[in-house]
């Protein structure tokens, strides 16, 4: 027998199954215990950080309910893609792109297309996951009194969008080649003059976070860009699942960090910052209430479903909670994941792999203490993705991107020395990070899921430090 639970959250009803395709039962079921899973990243091996979950984060975001939150199932399966993408498979999502030619051998992938650096172009990995780009951006310029050809700066397109309705059109011929008809479809985001169309397939017939289909429409109606996974996730081990209430007690407790920074702070002060623990003058990060109330974020709704997650170092689809959080006014609502796995299931790499000897100590140590900073701001151009955020200026700063199908997570890191004396001024950074793929129309949002906003291109330039 199968267990069987379905899941009401937000306007959406989905079954959840506790019975695997290759006829394992779940862990709740038959009572078997599942191999350790190896979450790549901050979220294995429990809640960590010294504030009780639910208390307020003076230094980041905490998230709260607006009302109750469901229950869930008891177990729910890990999704993962297993083998390595096939010529066939390949084929087939180039024919439905409109592309000519067979796919060729191209490093540690296939290729369609732009061989001479030209024309439309589809590359795809070989891996297990099978993420894809498709571009039909030709190499020009705007400057059409020197040459013959110009093209208009695919980053900032001249005319007006097309409909919402258009672009799912010229959508459709691609996800049901990628069998993704059911998928949920968001055609609202609008980058220059082109309409994007985001489609989150549904696996096991739970939503899905972080697997997002993206392809960009330009103002003729016609597809120009686009990215996703092209292999289907297969059902793996069964795990105990957490409700959504105590899921968001760990996603909150998991966001602080281990307690109190060190170094520059919430506001300037005349006063040196030496070896202290460092409170804000005035709320959390905005300069008004109380400390953390300015940044507790109402969650709106909890859909149970699967959010993709590096495992073992292979992308795969993880049980989850789907959290709806309404930010500020400006910002509008957005998505925070977090695993729903139960901790007791669940390991981080260090602890998967066996760890040295530790060396007695000779006393306190000194070594630069690590802090995460919200990134403010970011621009993209090809591969290169600029981030800008605000730091003292003597810590060492640091950025990179975790790259996934529909999203791009910046983190930006701190470093400073507990023993270092310090004036208490701020000053603006600017980094950049260099993306595996061009951005394309992916999001860029922070490591607590938050949008960061997009500048105005040039608006920020690289700088040391």
């Amino acid at each position: 027998m199968a267990a069987a639970v379905l899941v009401v959250g937000g306007g959406g009803a989905y079954l959840a199954t506790g019975h695997a395709a290759d006829g394992r039962a779940d862990a709740g079921a038959s009572g078997a215990t599942p191999p350790p899973l190896v979450l790549d990243g901050s979220a294995g091996g429990g809640t960590g950080g010294e504030i009780a979950p639910g208390e307020p984060d003076p230094y980041g975001v905490t998230y709260v309910a607006a009302g109750k939150l469901p229950d869930g199932p008891g177990s729910a399966p890990v999704y993962a893609p297993r083998g390595e993408v096939g010529k066939d498979r390949v084929a087939r999502l180039a024919a439905a792109l409109g592309m000519d030619g067979a796919p060729v051998a191209d490093g540690s992938g296939w290729r369609v297309g732009g061989a001479d650096g030209s024309g439309p172009t589809l590359r795809v990995s070989r891996d297990a996951a099978g993420s894809w780009t498709y571009s039909r951006w030709a190499p020009g310029t705007d400057n059409c009194r020197k040459v013959a050809v110009c093209t208009q700066d695919p980053a900032n397109p001249a005319g007006d969008p097309v409909s919402a309705a258009a672009a799912r059109r010229t959508a459709a011929p691609v996800l049901k080649a990628l069998g993704q008809d059911d998928a949920k479809i968001d055609a609202s985001r609008i980058i220059g003059a082109r309409r994007v169309v985001d489609a989150d397939p549904v696996v096991g017939g739970l939503p899905t976070d972080g697997w997002t289909t993206g392809l960009i429409v330009d103002e003729r109606g016609e597809l120009v860009g686009g990215h996703g996974m092209l292999a289907t996730p297969a059902e793996g081990d069964t795990y105990p699942v957490l409700d959504a209430r105590r899921t968001l007690a760990l996603m909150n407790a998991a966001h602080t960090g281990g307690g109190h920074r060190m170094g520059i702070g919430g506001c300037a002060t005349p006063v040196p910052l030496k070896d202290r623990l460092e409170q804000p003058c005035s709320g959390s990060g905005s300069g008004s209430g109380a400390p953390g109330k300015a940044d507790a974020l109402p969650v709106t709704r909890a859909v149970f479903g699967l959010a993709a997650h590096s495992v073992a170092g292979r992308q795969a689809l993880v049980p989850s909670w789907l959290f709806e959080v309404r930010g500020p006014a400006e910002g509008g609502s957005f998505t925070v994941t977090y695993p729903a796995v139960d901790p007791a299931f669940v390991k981080s790499p260090s602890a998967a792999r066996p760890s040295a000897p530790a060396s007695p100590s000779t006393g306190p140590s000194s070594a630069p203490r690590r802090h995460d900073v919200r990134a403010d701001g970011y621009t993209a151009d090809g591969r290169e993705l600029t981030v800008s955020f605000s730091g003292g200026v003597c810590t060492a700063y640091s950025a990179s991107a975790k790259e996934s199908a529909g999203r791009v997570t910046v983190t930006v890191t701190g470093r400073d020395r507990p023993d270092q004396v310090c004036v208490a001024m701020a000053r603006q950074y600017v980094k950049t990070v260099r993306l595996d793929a061009p951005l394309g129309a992916r999001r860029v949002t922070g490591t607590d899921g938050t949008p960061v906003p997009r500048t105005k291109p040039g608006a920020l330039r690289p700088q040391a430090g």
